[in-house]
């Protein structure tokens, strides 16, 4: 019988002594009876038996493997190169970007100022014509000239303002308009033989095409 084992316990309620044969009372059965459940009971054993015994086996199962600090550190420090790499790519992204909305920015504002530069042309076409048909007919003298010719060289120099249309051009339909059309039998190509209105660009902008009279082949 091992330590942690418990002895049975037995109560005897008989009513009659098995000693002396005489009659016991009922009170001298329940005395005996507490007696005998009063008994110490040993269940230290098992209690020990089962305590260490899981509680050792737990810790074995819960106690932390060993690490190599060498690994740790070669782990942490791919983590930390693969988060600078990632920092890297969103900021060369981030870079290239910015230069794209400066690139775009800068092209938007060209054109607009180019748009700017041919709706003011286009508004001061009439003004320029008078300027042009005065200096046909030696109108154009005085200090009336010398403001006439310093807008103009302001127009070219800095707005690249041009007039164009002569006559002997070979016509050209995307700079200019026929309003006349005459045939020639010695002509063989359409040929300005006069023009009416001239034309103005700024800069490969057509403000207003050559209005001009054509002649060609029969």
């Amino acid at each position: 019988m091992t330590e942690w084992e418990e002895e049975p316990v037995i109560r005897d309620k008989r009513r009659l002594d098995p000693t002396t044969g005489e009659l016991r009372t009922p009170e001298e059965v329940a005395a005996e009876e507490a007696a005998t459940s009063a008994g110490p009971v040993d269940d230290g054993g098992a209690s020990s038996a089962s305590g260490p015994t899981s509680g050792g086996g737990a810790g074995a199962e819960d106690a932390p493997a060993d690490q190599d600090p060498v690994a740790a550190a070669k782990a942490e420090a791919a983590d930390l190169q693969d988060q600078l790499a990632r920092a890297k790519a969103d900021l060369y992204n981030l870079d290239q970007r910015f230069n794209n909305f400066v690139k775009r920015s800068r092209a938007e504002a060209l054109a607009e100022r180019g748009r700017g530069v041919e709706d003011a042309v286009e508004a001061i076409v009439p003004v320029l014509d008078d300027i042009h048909h005065a200096r046909e007919h030696d109108g154009l003298t005085g200090p009336l000239g010398a403001m006439a010719e310093k807008l103009e060289e302001i127009l070219a120099s800095r707005f690249q303002v041009e007039r164009f249309g002569a006559a002997g051009e070979e016509f050209d339909p995307t700079v200019h308009e026929a309003l006349m059309h005459e045939q020639d039998e010695e002509a063989t190509t359409e040929t300005i033989s006069q023009v009416l209105q001239p034309g103005y660009r700024v800069g490969e902008k057509v403000v207003r095409p050559a209005r001009v009279a054509v002649t060609g082949p029969q």
